[in-house]
């Protein structure tokens, strides 16, 4: 029977062998078409569409995507002009780099004539391929110089968007119900007629009861009544919105004084209406920043998954609306850990990177109390280059960035307590008021009993996790904080420093694992004092990679027992910590599960946007716009795929992908040099097939469980399988494991 099979495999693979040299060879008859192709994707600081913006870094960073056709790029020239006119002459007056044999292709920083504010400028940029072999120049791009600011990032500009209605149908006799399909930070437009001076009657609103906008809405659900005067003189309307007194404090992130005043609704309703009124008078004018929509996508045989990327994807990009990662409608206030979960999603469904850079530079003047929060600073900047290449911010700011990974607070054996802080301290983490403390807040909400809110579990979020000055989620994150500034420190050549910096690290580590940890039970404990154990302590130490070998089953086996007993922010370390344990099967079961804490219990009441908590009983004042809910729109890509940069600047890119249950799924991955397209299907016979697709100048590695595969078909050639790694190659890799 295994004889026959095999046969038939071999069979198989020779017909694929004979295709792919049938294909190669339809590739070399197409090879001179081909070779007009120029670069594509031109981007001036990161930005796609730069002449919508202005540029303030005065010596900016170039990019651009090598075509497919090309393979690798082996040398480059940039022309930039001060006209049009002279670039169309091939003539850089600005720079031009001549011929540079080299293949970067993204963060080529300027280095012709002084920029000056306020002037436009182009430029375009030519490659040499694989071969040798001259490339056409690309598209021009334009870009505009602004006025030196403080920070280095320049920022995107802003979109709106015209969105009718999905649903419209009178109510009664005068009145009149609309569902805009998404709920969206927007504005009200309309043209309406009246014959008489009057007042119409508008509602707005995120929640639906008794198929009415809810006009009690608990906690920071949105609603709004608002009177609207008409004349017969005036036929067209925009809505005014009456502006929330917390979330326009001083505080909060200010929208440019050209928006109108914007709240976060899905519904409207009308009263009070003259006449016969239709669905396209009416348009919700959704505001949000730069984005395009076909950056990236994901499918696959589970259409509860499906839906939950949907609600997540939207949700990056519906609350870009400030310009800065902020926590929703409420406050309106950046957050550190709120921006990390939004910047992980946003790089992974969105080739947008200048508003996590811009978020960065405003939390190092704007910090704020939690202390696990200033650990995820230096958790931004890593990700930010490693998904860019770029090292602007760490060399800018790496002497402040020490002090946010707090090892100014550590004892003897390395630890770090926030009891240790001093007003001297505080000042240089940014803060401003001589009461500012830190505070450890493990996860939010806290328990019952420190909030006064009357929740589900009398524990909050933080499964009953013990607080002692020692604590084991903070210790964790100051582990990975070392480990990050250890590789800062290399890489801005601070050679001693990183020696020290590295003995540290390993200090920590084994500190951790000597007394946070009970031999006996197989579980981190919560800190230096008590024998209680949570999920949150062992599904950190898993998630940064400190837990040993041997325990990993053992402190995977307890996170396992915990269930979902975090908030949507913890549930992005839980699912980390479930693909390092090379739990697929159990990751996939909590993003897909139907109780009331998960992703599809927000669908069903009714968001479509995430929630700040699972449900409205975990957190009453909770809001229904909160970017730290959209965990899955990261995890999907980076662990279930497990597509993410191996080295800075995705030169080199890992696919480790763990798809549990799933039989099939499409994916594409935004890149700073292109995208990255796969697909997958698990067949009746448990063979597997992939087909991926690199782009050029990049490489990947893609990871397979050797002991489970017994051969191993890339492109119709079978490999031999010594390691557990394949080697891809820009363009089309087709892979069959047997």
């Amino acid at each position: 029977m295994f004889r026959n099979k095999y046969s038939q495999l071999r069979f198989k693979a020779l017909l694929k062998l004979i295709c792919f040299i049938l294909a190669v060879s339809m590739i070399g008859c197409q090879e001179a078409s081909k070779a007009s192709d120029g670069p594509l994707g031109l981007s001036v600081e990161y930005l796609r569409q730069p002449e919508g913006t202005s540029i303030v870094d005065f010596n900016p960073e170039f990019a651009w995507e090598v075509p497919i056709s090309a393979v690798r790029q082996t040398a480059y020239q940039i022309l930039v002009a001060s006209s049009q006119s002279l670039l169309n002459e091939n003539k850089g007056d600005v720079w031009d780099t001549g011929k540079v044999p080299e293949g970067q292709s993204i963060d080529v920083e300027f280095r012709g004539k002084p920029l000056e504010e306020g002037n436009s400028y182009f430029w375009k940029v030519k490659i040499w391929d694989i071969k040798g072999q001259e490339r056409p120049f690309s598209k021009i791009q334009r870009f505009k110089m602004g006025i030196k600011e403080g920070v280095i990032t320049s920022a995107n500009h802003f979109q709106v968007e015209s969105i009718k209605p999905v649903v419209f149908r009178k109510i009664g006799q005068d009145s009149y119900f609309i569902d805009f399909g998404k709920d969206a930070f927007a504005t009200l437009a309309f043209q309406y007629q009246s014959e008489t001076r009057d007042t119409l009657i508008v509602h707005i609103g995120e929640q639906l009861v008794d198929n009415h906008i809810n006009r009690d809405p608990q906690g920071t659900i949105r609603y709004q009544k608002i009177k609207v005067p008409v004349s017969p003189e005036v036929s067209e309307y925009a809505l005014q919105i009456k502006p929330d007194k917390r979330n326009t404090k001083s505080v909060a992130i200010q929208l440019p004084d050209s928006f109108p005043v914007l709240m976060p609704f899905r519904y409207a309703e009308l009263e009070g209406a003259q006449g016969q009124m239709k669905a396209e008078d009416f348009t919700q004018l959704f505001y949000h920043g730069y984005w395009e929509d076909d950056a990236s996508y994901f499918t696959c045989s589970d259409s509860t998954l499906n839906r939950i990327w949907d609600l997540c994807k939207y949700s990056i990009k519906a609350t870009t609306f400030a310009g800065l990662y902020v926590d929703g409608d409420r406050e309106r206030i950046p957050y550190e850990a709120d921006a990390y979960l939004n910047q992980l999603s946003h790089y992974t469904t969105d080739r947008e990177y200048a508003m996590a850079r811009r978020t960065v530079e405003y939390f190092m003047k704007h910090p704020t109390w939690p202390t696990e929060w200033q650990l995820h600073v230096a958790l931004m900047f890593h990700a930010d280059y490693l998904y860019t290449g770029n090292t602007e911010l760490v060399t800018k700011y790496y002497e402040e960035l020490k002090h946010k990974t707090l090892m100014e607070l550590r004892g003897e054996d390395g630890l770090i307590s926030s009891e240790n802080a001093t007003p001297a301290f505080m000042e240089k983490l940014g803060f401003t008021d001589p009461k500012d403390r830190l505070k450890d807040i493990v996860d939010w909400p806290p328990a019952q009993k420190d909030t006064g809110w009357k929740l589900a579990t009398e524990e909050g979020e933080r499964d009953g996790f013990v607080f002692k000055p020692i604590n084991t989620v903070v210790n964790c994150f100051y582990y990975r904080n070392l480990e990050i500034i250890t590789e800062f420190a290399r890489l801005l050549n601070k050679h001693e420093e990183a020696k020290e910096l590295q003995q540290l690290t390993l200090k920590v580590r084994q500190a951790i694992n000597d007394q946070l940890f009970d031999e006996r039970a197989g579980v981190y404990v919560d800190g230096v004092g008590t024998d209680h154990a949570s999920l949150h302590s062992n599904m950190l130490a898993l998630a940064f990679n400190i837990v040993p070998e041997e325990h990993v089953k053992s402190v995977a086996d307890f996170i396992k027992s915990r269930g979902m007993a975090c908030s949507v922010y913890g549930s992005q370390y839980l699912l980390e910590a479930m693909y390092n344990a090379n739990e697929g099967d159990y990751a996939l079961q909590l993003m897909t599960a139907t109780h009331d804490r998960s992703w599809y219990n927000m669908i069903e009441i009714g968001s479509t946007m995430t929630l700040e908590a699972w449900d409205m009983k975990y957190k009453p004042n909770s809001d229904w716009n909160h970017a730290w809910g959209a965990t899955p729109a990261n995890i999907i890509p980076r662990y279930l795929w497990g597509i993410q940069p191996k080295t800075p600047g995705c030169t080199t890119v890992t696919i480790r992908p763990q798809m549990g249950g799933l039989t099939s799924s499409a994916i594409k991955v935004p890149t700073i040099r292109g995208s990255i397209k796969a697909d997958y299907v698990r067949h009746p016979d448990e063979t597997e097939s992939y087909h991926v697709e690199i782009p050029a100048n990049m490489s990947g590695e893609f990871y397979f469980k050797r002991e489970s595969v017994a051969r191993v078909v890339l492109n119709g050639v079978e490999l031999d399988i010594d390691q557990d790694i394949i080697l891809l190659q820009p363009g089309v890799n087709d892979l069959e494991l047997f």
